[in-house]
């Protein structure tokens, strides 16, 4: 009943014929009438998803009305100046709405200047990328930084200028065409909780303008702060530590959450949101098709609670993408949380939001218990949190699945899931981020601890998927055999990953098992920040030996490429097919089906550096019938009706 007052009460709810508010007709006036009905129908098709949370966020407020007109305004004039190529692609993505679904999707992930240097000399690279079957380029952060320490590009002063060191907004835009060209999609970032304090409106703020103070969480003392900090946790404790920043020429207490340079938006504040929304068109002009959304998990702050997941973060993260499905329907979200499994699932859509909210979401969880099983060579957590925790698929949404990425590796094994297997959570904990720093006795992995707080006991992990799973160490000691098995290791992961579910996303340099870069240690600016350990700079004289499959980057790019082509063939691993984690009984091996309308994919994976069998009856009874395994192509002949596992062996049955 509330949404259906909403909905007639508000001005964007009236014919769009003669009704729209004047801003919105100004703007689509130019537009002959087929664009203008066309946005019409887009409108009428999302007003509810739009207006629904909107009014529970601000319905209350006495300047709602011209905030709903101003908002419609805004996606009008989106969507008059969004260019003829990507009207067009809107349409087919209409007619195919799921394209982000298919088993055809394959994602790599980098730093431009890491990668290639510039825009422009990622676009000279894009043979590279086809070899791997990429259609999704996430150029990480590249909105214009503060200067000197930027969090690695999250904190923004300009959303709608590139980092000059990388190019132009205009090279984004060919970059973007470029790889459209290819059947490739770009996806960028856009930071949501927070701006650098460099930023035209902070800067405004600071100079006393009470609208941009609005912007922003600002105090004139302690009191509130003090109680916001009873319950608040600390990011980066280690060198940011506490949540708000005394400004003296300000006369403020600033709410900074990650860094004192990060300046926290005040989301409760509906121009904030309009201000959002109208950069969003921008990024989505300029042929980004995908928009990361940053930090999501911390827009909404309330007394008492950690300031995470509330629940007016799910209503901004719907209207968000209702506004962007009204100018721009080829554009899709992807909520960057990180955050318990408790709390992952709802950003992907569920309850009010399902198949709403949006339509990416890193799935942490399998990437911590992959991580966590392959250390400890047990896969009962990995079984039992994604048994437990997460349904087998989702509306209009899906996973970016991932075994690395340019951030640390949180230890999210919560004590509850841990006592359910008998086991100590803290020291489960602790043993992770001492096997993946190597100080473990018999650990292969190589890294170094990120935010170690010594007062909670958390401490995370930075490395490289391939300094992780042991090639370091092996090469270090040139041990062949021990070289053979990280491979083997990190080929199962991109396995797991290309079928469990959602886009696989490959972190640049894990192709070709790149190292931990220490070289980080020299630069000022992130010698503090352990994470650059695993954002090395792309080595391309060692990336011209993947062509020689006798080397370790021959055979891992192979190896990869191979995967990825045998995702593409198999249609089971569509995204609408449900992920059904599996119990085959047998130690250390990890088992899921996709239960697709063409029958079963099951997917094998032995964690161990031990043979291991599975019955050729239970996997006969979840669904197998040829017996052929689509990662190889090769028969699975089973033996005294066991199929055999070698070490890390992976294995697709349909």
């Amino acid at each position: 009943m509330t949404s259906r007052r909403t909905r007639s009460s508000t001005p964007a709810a009236t014919a769009p014929e003669g009704g729209l508010p004047a801003r919105a007709a100004s703007a689509l006036k130019p537009l002959d009438r087929h664009d203008r009905d066309l946005f019409a129908l887009r409108l009428a098709r999302s007003r509810e998803d739009l207006f629904g949370p909107l009014a529970r966020l601000y319905g209350h407020r006495p300047d709602y009305a011209a905030f709903a007109d101003d908002l419609v305004g805004v996606i009008a004039e989106g969507w008059a100046a969004r260019p003829e190529a990507l009207r067009r692609l809107d349409l087919a993505r209409d007619l195919e709405p799921d394209w982000f679904l298919r088993e055809t999707m394959v994602g790599y992930v980098f730093y431009i200047d890491r990668f290639a240097g510039t825009i422009p000399g990622v676009v000279d690279r894009l043979d590279y990328l086809e070899e791997l079957g990429v259609t999704y380029v996430h150029f990480m952060p590249c909105l214009k930084p503060r200067p000197g320490d930027s969090d690695g590009g999250y904190s923004v002063m300009d959303y709608r200028q590139v980092d000059p060191r990388y190019g132009s907004m205009d090279d984004l835009e060919r970059a973007a065409a470029a790889l459209r060209a290819r059947g490739m999609s770009l996806c960028v970032d856009l930071v949501l909780n927070h701006t650098a304090k460099e930023h035209d409106w902070a800067l405004k703020a600071r100079a006393g303008d009470p609208v941009y103070q609005a912007y922003y969480r600002m105090f004139d003392d302690r009191t509130l702060p003090d109680a916001y900090e009873a319950t608040l946790t600390e990011v980066f404790p280690a060198h940011a530590p506490g949540n708000f920043t005394w400004y003296p020429d300000l006369g403020k207490w600033v709410w900074t959450t990650f860094n004192e340079h990060q300046w926290d938006l005040n989301w409760e504040n509906p121009r904030v949101f309009l201000e959002i929304v109208d950069v969003m068109l921008f990024l989505a002009n300029r042929g980004v098709e995908v928009l990361r959304l940053d930090a999501v998990a911390f827009l909404w702050k309330r007394m008492g609670t950690r300031c995470q997941n509330e629940p007016e973060v799910h209503d901004i993260l719907q209207a968000l993408r209702a506004a962007c499905r009204i100018a721009a329907p080829a554009v899709i979200h992807k909520a960057e949380a990180i955050v318990s499994p408790r709390d992952l699932v709802p950003y992907l859509g569920a309850g009010v939001h399902a198949g709403r909210e949006g339509n990416l979401a890193y799935h942490n969880s399998l990437m911590v218990q992959f991580w966590s099983a392959l250390a400890a060579r047990d896969t009962r957590a990995m079984a039992y949190v994604l048994r437990t925790h997460f349904p087998t698929h989702f509306r209009n949404a899906t996973w970016a699945t991932y075994l690395r990425c340019h951030d640390d590796v949180g230890w999210a094994v919560t004590d509850e899931d841990a006592a359910a297997l008998g086991l100590s959570g803290p020291a489960h904990r602790a043993f992770l981020a001492d096997f993946y720093e190597g100080v473990f006795p018999g650990s292969f992995a190589r890294g170094a601890l990120f935010q170690s707080n010594p007062g909670t006991g958390d401490k995370r992990s930075s490395g490289t998927t391939a300094s992780f799973c042991g090639l370091e160490t092996a090469v270090a000691e040139d041990d062949r055999p021990g070289i053979d098995t990280a491979i083997h290791r990190i080929l199962m992961g991109h396995a797991l990953i290309a079928a469990f579910g959602g886009i696989p996303l490959i972190y640049m340099g894990d192709e070709i098992g790149l190292l931990n870069d220490r070289t980080y240690l020299d630069d000022p600016d992130k010698a503090h920040d352990s994470r650059w350990m695993h954002r090395p700079a792309m080595d391309w004289a060692i990336a011209a030996r993947r062509t020689d499959a006798g080397t370790v980057e021959g055979r891992l790019h192979d190896g990869i490429a191979t995967i990825m082509r045998a995702r593409k063939a198999a249609p089971h691993l569509h995204a609408d097919s449900p992920t059904e984690i599996l119990d085959p009984g047998v130690d250390g091996v990890f088992a899921f089906r996709r239960a697709s309308p063409l029958g079963a994919l099951i997917g094998l994976f032995n964690f161990t550096e031990s043979w291991r069998a599975v019955p050729a009856a239970f996997a006969a009874a979840s669904g197998a019938t040829d017996f052929v395994d689509r990662l190889t192509g090769a028969v699975v002949v089973p033996s005294d009706g066991m199929i055999p596992l070698p070490p890390y062996a992976r294995i697709w049955l349909t």
